[in-house]
């Protein structure tokens, strides 16, 4: 055995131990109520996700966020049920820089834990009525906050759980992608030399290809199940990952079509190409120009800071690489098996 399969082998176990056991961090996945009046004292039930709140709550704090210069800290909070807060707040009569509406954000600090922050977690707008009080907004620096130490992932709203997804779907695909290209070159060098071994090696690593997509979409509908509310919604990069896995599946009919096995190999050869050359647009250019719910399409952000941190990629490009060894490998074992074929049909 072959270095480079260990150590596929042993990427592929530890990034499922490391993705399925490393804890998500702190977060917040709720507040009520929502929209707020100037002038009033609010109290906010935050709703917190993986928080200790066993802490005393005098220890937990709390801001609102106008902007960097525009902020108001929570009088007192107390600790309501196991997993949610009471923060109240003075809210100051009008808005800074005499806006009359704007979202503000949730900053909430956690003893040895963490700090959790929700982007547009109320609304607030100036009141109507003649209510008023000493409130004023304030230039904090929040610079002593508590910070988690031990490793862990980051809090995605929506995504909470499932984020560790990323090291088998997006991994998955990725791998597919080094896989087809491979093929693609055994490809080129079959229409050169007419050499059966090339052939059977571009199908090999071609069916494994077409093995991680299928992988692939199946755990990106498990995804979806959780996140857009439907395994299947129509949605244009489900269309069109579908229409590339079944250009493909045509090549296996093709292959299966054809009895001569030199001519098998050049038209299966030019497919191959051709259908390499579709999955370009099919998956990067069309989705982009279309709405999507998609991470990475229709203006979602991908592969950025909004769905990866330095945690998750020190497992996310190793878990690439394993999954390409290990699919290699099993490829390597399937154009052995085509290869045994060949000769025995020779004899």
């Amino acid at each position: 055995m072959k270095w480079w399969k260990i150590l596929g082998v042993v990427i592929v176990i530890a990034v499922h131990v490391a993705g399925l056991l490393i804890p998500i961090g702190i977060g917040i996945t709720g507040v009520s109520p929502y929209q707020l009046s100037g002038g009033n004292n609010i109290t906010l039930n935050v709703q917190t996700y993986n928080a200790d709140l066993s802490h005393k709550a005098d220890d937990i704090r709390a801001w609102l966020k106008y902007d960097n210069d525009h902020l108001i800290q929570a009088g007192s909070i107390s600790v309501s049920t196991e997993s949610s807060i009471d923060a109240a707040f003075e809210i100051p009569n009008n808005l800074p820089k005499d806006k009359l509406k704007s979202d503000l954000t949730l900053i909430v600090d956690f003893p040895d834990q963490g700090t959790a922050i929700l982007p547009g977690a109320v609304y607030i707008m100036e009141s109507g009525n003649n209510v008023s009080n000493n409130a004023a907004w304030t230039n904090l620096t929040l610079s002593d906050l508590n910070v988690k130490t031990i490793l862990h992932f980051p809090y995605r709203s929506i995504l909470l759980e499932t984020i560790r997804n990323t090291y088998f779907h997006v991994s998955l695909w990725m791998a597919m992608m080094l896989l087809l290209m491979i093929a693609v070159y055994y490809s080129v060098r079959v229409l050169r030399s007419n050499h059966l071994l090339d052939d059977a090696k571009s199908n090999g690593y071609t069916e494994v290809g077409f093995l991680f997509g299928i992988l692939g979409l199946l755990t990106g509908m498990v995804w979806a199940k959780y996140t857009w509310g439907r395994p299947w919604s129509w949605d244009i990069k489900q269309i069109t990952t579908a229409i590339a896995l079944l250009i493909y599946a045509a090549y296996f009919l093709l292959r299966t079509a054809l009895d001569d096995p030199y001519k098998r190999a050049r038209i299966s050869a030019i497919f191959n190409i051709f259908a390499f050359i579709a999955l370009i647009p099919l998956l990067y250019i069309l989705p982009r120009m279309s709405e999507s719910l998609h991470p990475g399409n229709g203006g979602n952000p991908a592969m950025g800071g909004e769905d990866l941190d330095n945690t998750m990629r020190m497992i996310f490009y190793p878990a690439i690489i394993g999954w390409a060894l290990v699919g290699a490998w099993i490829a390597q074992l399937r154009y052995r098996v085509k290869n045994l074929e060949n000769i025995s049909n020779k004899i």
